[in-house]
């Protein structure tokens, strides 16, 4: 049986979302699945609260801390942190359209300065020992995507990165908002697919629009490694399958209620440290998608997890509800095939 790399499967960075406690949630989902921080900048890491920007949970390796900046002082210095407290990657992210991005002259536009990032990529791999890589679009506004894409790529390759990350649509700083850039530009899988058919030596992971592990294994044909991001997040339980599914473990897949248990332990510390429960449960609402109950569960952790002293008997009040529902379900079916066994006869 093949070992496959973490990159293999990776869940993307999204502000907002994927913070050290929804990262203990999707690791009690997978083992094997690469996870990231959300984007935090330079200067967040150097003058910023570093245990609350930076600190994550050891249950969450392999995890790969994602940097926002230009200045190759600054990210060497913020790589070298990074390291330091034991991230397994260190990523630039060259993709973010929004507006607080583009002032700070890093994220998407920096897809105009391949030199600048290639420059960054260079100072940094040279300051740590741990893998540094780049998450980029395939450009930027009315440039060409085959000439703008690639040229990152070469010059970034030449500075000794080997392990990118393509989000396989442009990102249009004039005219779209940052939720519009993520669905309205196009995406272009082929182009990110010829990438790593012209550049083999070269890991090349996807990203963009997928949304069930259907489509990654379609894409894992073309590509090293697919990133899902915001089909994770709201529905988490597709996490459940890919240890088996994409890294080919010999492991049976996790269902929802098991990673509530897995996780409820890391809640337990977390609440006994003073964190509210809605910090964690808010991540956990998409847990029972399609399921009977769901929208219980979400109901539940929503209106009551948010009130002061809120525990662990919230989530258990969520989870009898979930239960009760697909009791309800089982017995209406078993009633249902009783009824056409007795019609058959």
């Amino acid at each position: 049986m093949p070992e496959f790399p973490a990159h293999r499967l990776s869940v993307a960075p999204m502000m907002d979302w994927t913070d050290r406690h929804c990262r203990v949630l999707h690791r009690s989902l997978s083992a094997r699945t690469l996870l990231y921080t959300e984007m935090v900048t330079t200067g967040a890491v150097l003058h910023g609260d570093r245990e609350r920007l930076l600190g994550y949970d050891p249950v969450e390796h392999p995890v790969a801390l994602q940097l926002g900046g230009s200045e190759p002082k600054d990210l060497v210095a913020a790589a070298r942190i990074g390291a330091d407290l034991g991230y397994d990657e260190i990523n630039l992210n060259v993709g973010c359209p929004s507006d607080r991005v583009q002032s700070g002259r890093f994220g998407a536009c920096l897809m105009r300065e391949p030199e600048l990032v290639a420059e960054c990529m260079a100072a940094m791999g040279a300051a740590v020992s741990v893998p540094v890589t780049v998450k980029c679009r395939i450009g930027v506004d009315d440039q060409d995507p085959e000439e703008s894409l690639f040229r990152l790529v070469d010059l970034c390759a030449q500075a000794g990165v080997t392990s990118f990350v393509v989000h396989a649509r442009k990102a249009w700083l004039k005219g779209l908002s940052p939720k519009e850039n993520r669905d309205i530009p196009p995406l272009d899988y082929p182009l990110v697919w010829r990438l790593k058919a012209e550049r083999p030596e070269l890991t090349i992971a996807i990203n963009g629009g997928i949304g069930a592990l259907d489509e990654a294994m379609t894409h894992l044909e073309h590509v090293d490694g697919v990133m899902i991001g915001r089909a994770a997040y709201h529905t988490p339980g597709l996490l459940g399958a890919v240890d088996a599914r994409v890294f080919g473990e010999a492991s049976a897949e996790i269902d929802a209620f098991e990673a509530v248990e897995r996780y409820r332990p890391y809640m337990a510390a977390q609440l006994a440290g003073g964190v509210h429960l809605a910090a964690m449960s808010r991540h956990m609402l998409g847990l029972f998608h399609g399921l009977p109950g769901a929208r219980a569960w979400r109901r539940i952790l929503t209106v009551e997890g948010v009130k002061p002293g809120a525990g662990l008997e919230v989530v258990d009040q969520a989870l009898e509800a979930v239960r009760s529902a697909l009791a309800l379900r089982a017995q209406d079916q078993r009633a249902a095939g009783g009824l056409e066994a007795g019609e058959a006869a």
